[in-house]
């Protein structure tokens, strides 16, 4: 017998399917909603208050894409060059500039970089730019730069320190800690300033600065220093006696301890001896009056002398 198949029974299951799912689909958004509605009313924050800072949001993504369509296009440009003229047209532009802080620099040198910009409106004056330009000079540790309106420039100075005096073969130049050129001095203005010489010294400045803190009751009577072979010191006293160091930091370091406990001990410094070599410490020879340098008129342990 011929079975007789129903084809209609199938739309009605697939539309069965089809509300079930409906079903699952507004369950799920229910619950999606129910979750997202308790952790909104969990926050400390009322709907009034939710109202007002998406409106802000929104401003202000609309703000940023006018911005950036003004920026493209060019128009921003031409706003801003038209809103300075405006204000310098108000009297809100550089006519004056005041400098503080200087004290060996030159305060022309500030001048000339500052009075660049005048009769430039305040808005146009780019003081992260001027700042840069102000440290370049020798002189300039650091610098401020503000605007006190409606027409003045105010610039801070943070002046570099002398440290020393570097010898080089046609002058003398003030440098910093770090060794780096301040101004040409001339010989009589030196005074009582370390003055250094070698080739490579001017690298070596803040080792040296080191060594000598190592022994800090013989800095005031060290007058130079020569930077030798690039690899040690030689160390002049205000006496014209020289001592000759080993190489290394620690190595000389130690040596000039042992010396300056040599000299509390013996009174080197401002003795008879012309030359002090601490080359192969603890050993050091003495050059006296009428030897020729190399030759010794004796010889010390000081690493015996610690001892005793």
């Amino acid at each position: 017998m011929a079975r007789r198949i129903d084809r209609k029974s199938q739309p009605v299951r697939r539309q069965a399917r089809a509300q079930g799912r409906a079903g699952q689909v507004r369950k799920a958004r229910a619950t999606t909603t129910g979750l997202l509605d308790q952790m909104m009313n969990a926050l400390p924050f009322t709907e009034q208050q939710w109202h007002r800072f998406f409106i802000a949001l929104i401003v202000a993504v609309a703000l940023a894409a006018l911005v950036a369509l003004l920026q493209v296009t060019g128009l921003w440009a031409v706003g801003q060059a038209q809103a300075a003229q405006v204000a310098a047209n108000a009297g809100f532009k550089v006519e004056k500039v005041e400098v503080r802080g200087t004290r060996r620099l030159n305060p022309a040198r500030v001048y000339e970089r500052a009075l660049a910009r005048e009769d430039l409106s305040m808005m146009l004056v780019d003081l992260e730019q001027l700042r840069g330009e102000l440290r370049a000079i020798s002189w300039v540790r650091d610098a401020r730069v503000s605007r006190q309106l409606p027409d003045m420039l105010v610039i801070d100075i943070v002046e570099r320190t002398p440290h020393a005096v570097l010898r080089r073969p046609d002058r003398l130049v003030l440098i910093d800690e770090t060794g780096r050129e301040l101004d040409p001095v001339a010989p009589r203005e030196v005074g009582d300033m370390l003055v250094i010489e070698g080739e490579g010294a001017q690298a070596q400045v803040a080792a040296l600065g080191r060594l000598l803190e190592s022994a800090p009751a013989l800095r005031p009577r060290v007058s130079g220093a020569r930077w030798v072979g690039n690899r040690r010191w030689d160390l002049t006293f205000n006496t014209d006696q020289r001592l000759a160091l080993p190489e290394g930091a620690e190595r000389a370091a130690g040596a000039l301890i042992s010396f300056a406990r040599a000299d509390g001990m013996h009174r080197l410094i401002g003795g008879e001896a012309l030359a002090f070599d601490l080359r192969n410490a603890p050993r050091m020879f003495l050059r006296a009056p009428g030897h020729a340098e190399g030759q010794a008129e004796r010889q010390l342990d000081l690493a015996d002398q610690g001892d005793t």
